[in-house]
């Protein structure tokens, strides 16, 4: 019963931070899944994590989509470079100790918490429309981004949120909600690979995802309401990152 409580309510803050920022709940599935429900193997995790991601990513998506806070084109092209680069990246995950996976999963969050540092919100462009030269620059990216998140079995929405404003310059709403997109079709794209591999608790997945449920839709509603303090809840959770990469990558030292 208390691994069902705790399984539920780790789905729950992964969901709604996915729905408030459209970044960085997925990439704390992985430990929460490790050091809160009690799964002992990093694979199983990270496979885990990408299932109950990709569902909770898709509940988020469908909560944007309803408010119009997606800009479709620039989106699925984004997605599509980068599924392809999520199953290179899951692959190559695979067949990497357990142990060393971790201490590149922390240093990795310190990047998380960097990237989320620097963003700035409140600029950009409300009509954004795709271009071939703007193609040209979100397929590469989009690539990398998929493969790190295949990699790691993370959404990789803290990539892929700047990413698309860097390539686009849409305004930090729709880069939220267009990375859901992404990271819909990223999960898919891990989560299909680490099936394959019997890399999924499938119970665990299920309680994951109904906690997903209920914290993406308190999520989606505090996005617009909160707005104004984006940047400091942004920092907070920078920080919160940065304590739990330490905290990863002593564990992985320690054993």
């Amino acid at each position: 019963m208390l691994t069902t409580v705790l399984t539920v309510g780790s789905g729950a803050l992964v969901g709604f931070v996915l729905g408030l920022l459209g970044a960085g709940g997925s990439i704390l599935a992985v430990p929460l899944l490790l050091y809160v429900v009690g799964v002992t193997d990093p694979h199983v995790a990270i496979g885990t994590s990408a299932v109950a991601v990709a569902v909770s990513a898709l509940i988020n998506l469908v909560l944007h989509a309803r408010d119009g806070h997606i800009r479709w084109p620039c989106a699925i092209t984004y997605a599509a470079s980068g599924s392809l680069g999520a199953a290179v990246g899951a692959a190559v995950g695979k067949s990497i100790d357990g142990r060393r996976l971790l201490l590149a999963f922390a240093v990795a969050m310190v990047g998380v918490g960097a990237s989320l540092l620097m963003r700035k919100p409140g600029a950009g462009d409300n009509n954004v429309h795709i271009t071939p030269r703007l193609a040209a620059r979100l397929v590469p990216i989009g690539f990398v981004t998929g493969a790190a998140s295949g990699f790691f079995g993370i959404g990789g929405g803290f990539l892929i949120v700047p990413g698309l404003i860097g390539a686009t310059n849409m305004v930090m709403l729709h880069a939220v909600g267009s990375s859901l997109v992404a990271i819909t079709a990223f999960g898919a794209a891990t989560a299909a690979s680490s099936a394959g591999a019997a890399f999924v608790l499938w119970g665990v997945a299920g309680e994951f995802i109904a906690g997903g449920l209920i914290g993406g839709l308190l999520g989606t509603k505090l996005c617009a309401v909160l707005a104004p303090r984006k940047a400091l809840l942004t920092r907070i959770f920078a920080g919160f990152v940065f304590v739990t990469a330490a905290y990863i990558a002593w564990r992985s030292l320690a054993t």
